[in-house]
């Protein structure tokens, strides 16, 4: 079968760099594949991406050696637009992408452009949008939306192209468990029905491998490092050797001392037929001892009865308490929309509650300003581009300091300090736009780090990480929460929650309907369900292998991988 896209002995070095991001490069994908883009941050998956959405060469220029071909036709030829009649693209940063003023009108910009007969493209929006759920958001403006709900409509948006293939960058990055599910389905649902190719590029290893993938391609340092099936990669370990995590049970069975050799069907949690097995489990889940889900820290941040809602809409936030104490980690899930971003926006003060009161050191807040609150609370966004307004990478992460008149020697340390930690002091004279959307993730929790506040709120800390930053950021945490600080997540990432944080507290339609143990509550299928959560795929894996304590199981697993963290 003839490739629809053929990479040969290819290499591109942007213009200005000294060295090549992607070297010798040779791959076929054919008509159909469904092939998963994979390796860690700054392993040239994004650069790949723009070779084969036209922005390299038209929109970014380097040096080409080798060939290229998209739909028969050279990289060279056709400009964007010609490119992307061939390859539809969803790009990580949502809001780069959106160009109508409604839902409705951004999702109709390709058939517009396309001069789709009117009646036709109103169909196909409404169904577009149906198939995401979002339908109810058609008037609105995609700028109004949460993080999750702006990704479903670019998706929306790329259902209504006629492209043969289909690029999603990052897909899942901003959406919750529940609607990663629904969307890792609705792309496979579209190659299925529509025999497209389907190429991804994502970190979040076990949504991606909820429906099948044909190939997995690693890259690693602009090459191609690994290429295979899932079972293949995960059998030999590739994808922890080069940075990525593999599903937690695939590792719970290699910790309970099961060998993984002549395995299949190792993406999705499953029944284990294999002599010994279940008493093998049963053995490794009876090592651990239950946590107290009962916090005994002082408490910083105390919510009493908070209820908010917009003026003439619906009441988004109804009688929610929550104690954080002085070093403490709390993660806050909930489905995009269950008013998570809100019960945040009240905390930093940007928001006034209806009813209830908010209490630091026990003081009520009510009338501090959002200056002084931020002396005390620091807030690090979802979108790091709404945070960022300097232009070289120094100056970003010192310009709170300096607005408090630190001495400039002082600044200099601490700022050059908190980017090694997170992983930045290489790009200390970078600008800010040469970065990464996942490094720049990582300079605006530096510029909040650097401010030392007693309480850090971070929305999605880890999205678009991989996992080798994304553990040494998180550990990182861990220290500071050992030394005082309290964190609030708020994030989708059910591992985040299971292996970071001390309690979980979820949030569903606007009320808190759980707080204990991460594990007891994504352990908890009822829990999970109503909140549209994930289950973890370690309880689904001990259910399928009928342990005698699924939660024991899952808390095992906690208590194993934290033995090796430097905070312990």
């Amino acid at each position: 079968m003839q490739p629809i896209i053929s990479f040969q002995q290819f290499s591109f070095r942007y213009k200005n760099q000294s060295e090549p991001t992607l070297r010798d490069i040779t791959l076929d994908i054919c008509p159909g594949e469904k092939i998963w883009i994979a390796g860690p941050s700054g392993s040239g998956k994004s650069t790949l991406a723009h070779c084969l959405n036209g922005l390299i060469p038209f929109m970014y220029e380097g040096e080409v050696t080798g060939s290229l071909t998209v739909g028969g036709v050279g990289y060279t030829e056709g400009g964007v637009f010609g490119r992307s009649r061939t390859v539809g693209t969803i790009l990580q940063d949502s809001d780069a992408q959106f160009v109508g003023l409604t839902v409705g009108e951004d999702t109709a910009f390709v058939m517009e452009n396309r001069e789709m007969p009117r009646p036709q493209m109103k169909s196909t929006v409404i169904s577009s949008l149906q198939m995401v759920d979002m339908l109810d958001r058609i008037e609105d403006s995609p700028h109004d939306l949460s993080g999750g709900q702006k990704q479903s409509v670019s998706l929306a948006g790329v259902l209504s192209t006629d492209a043969e293939v289909l690029l999603f960058d990052e897909p899942l990055a901003n959406l919750d468990p529940a609607a990663g599910r629904r969307a890792m389905g609705l792309i496979e649902s579209i190659r299925q029905d529509s025999g497209k190719t389907v190429i991804i590029i994502e970190h979040r290893v076990e949504d991606v491998l909820l429906e099948p993938v044909d190939r997995i391609v690693l890259l690693h340092k602009g090459r191609i490092v690994a290429e295979g099936t899932p079972d293949e990669l995960l059998i030999a370990g590739t994808l922890r050797q080069y940075g990525l995590r593999p599903p937690l049970y695939v590792d719970a069975m290699e910790y309970a001392g099961i060998s993984l050799e002549g395995m299949t069907d190792l993406a999705v949690p499953r029944r284990l037929d294999i002599a010994g097995a279940q008493d093998k489990l049963n053995e490794f889940a009876n090592h651990t001892v239950p946590r107290n889900e009962i916090s005994d820290k002082e408490a910083l941040l105390s919510l009493r009865h908070l209820g908010f809602r917009y003026e003439a809409g619906r009441t988004v936030l109804e009688d929610v308490s929550l104690d954080i104490g002085a070093g403490e980690t709390v993660a806050l899930l909930g489905a995009n929309g269950a008013g998570k971003s809100t019960l945040s926006n009240l905390i930093t003060g940007l928001l006034k509650p209806r009813s209830g009161e908010i209490l630091l050191h026990g003081d009520n807040i009510a009338k501090w300003s959002i200056r002084r609150r931020g002396e005390e609370i620091g807030y690090v966004m979802q979108n790091p581009n709404r945070m960022i307004s300097q232009h070289l990478i120094m100056e970003e992460v010192g310009l709170g300091l300096k607005a408090r008149k630190v001495d400039p020697a002082v600044i200099q340390e601490r700022v050059e300090q908190v980017l090694k930690v997170c992983g930045l002091y290489p790009y200390r004279s970078w600008p800010v736009s040469a970065l990464s959307y996942g490094q720049k993730k990582r300079l605006t929790i530096a510029s909040i780090l650097v401010l030392q506040p007693k309480l850090i709120i971070l929305d999605e800390p880890t999205a678009g990480q991989d996992y080798r930053h994304y553990k040494e950021f998180m550990d990182f945490i861990g220290q500071l929460a050992q030394q005082g600080t309290a964190f609030l997540f708020i994030t989708h990432d059910m591992y985040l929650a299971l292996e970071y944080a001390d309690r979980a507290a979820v949030l569903c339609g606007g009320r808190m309907i759980a707080c204990a143990s991460p594990a007891s509550i994504l352990s908890d299928a009822k829990v999970t369900e109503a909140a549209h959560l994930r289950e973890t795929s370690l309880s689904v894996f001990a259910r399928a292998n009928r342990l005698e304590h699924p939660e024991r199981f899952v808390q095992a697993f906690v208590s194993r991988e934290k033995r090796g963290k430097s905070y312990e």
